[in-house]
């Protein structure tokens, strides 16, 4: 897999992608002896032959261990490290480079989707107020936003992002 997904992100970025995502949101599932195995020597194996100074890497994990493996995923390489809203991110951030983006995390399904106008912006104003301390933080979802998610509610979301910063 690993093999594969080298050639793979090679063949994105000879056709002009100026960077990746790569979600590994089933690693945030183990402890962090398991995901020290089987999952960070290769994501960083990938990322270390891909990675320059013209090719953006993020890395996604939205699993509820990720604060236990800050270590192994702050050594990856990535340019941004994307978390879901499993974990507070304010605790992730110190833990994470200083020169690479923390994105996240407000929190897709319950809030931008199922929530109201009024909840999401109150949920993005909390990540903000809470994360806004580092200047490496980006707000963003803490994962892929539903297709079925009320338009009203993601511009709710964008309009509490611009509403903090004014």
């Amino acid at each position: 897999v690993t093999a594969f997904l080298k050639e793979y992100i090679k063949a994105f970025k000879d056709a002009g992608a100026d960077g990746v995502v790569m979600a590994e949101p089933a690693a945030g599932l183990l402890s962090p002896a398991l995901a020290d195995e089987f999952s960070s020597p290769y994501v960083k194996e990938i990322f270390d032959s891909v990675n320059d100074d013209d090719f953006v890497i993020c890395y996604h994990n939205c699993g509820n261990t990720v604060v236990n493996m800050a270590d192994s995923i702050a050594s990856l390489g990535a340019d941004i490290y994307h978390f879901g809203n499993a974990i507070e991110l304010k605790d992730m951030i110190p833990l994470m480079p200083k020169d690479a983006l923390v994105m996240g995390n407000v929190d897709p399904a319950g809030q931008i989707c199922n929530g109201t106008p009024e909840s999401v912006r109150e949920a993005t104003l909390n990540v903000l107020e809470s994360c806004n301390y580092a200047p490496n933080f980006c707000i963003s979802t803490g994962c892929d936003i539903p297709p079925q998610c009320s338009w009203d509610n993601i511009d709710s979301f964008f309009a509490a992002a611009a509403d903090f910063y004014k």
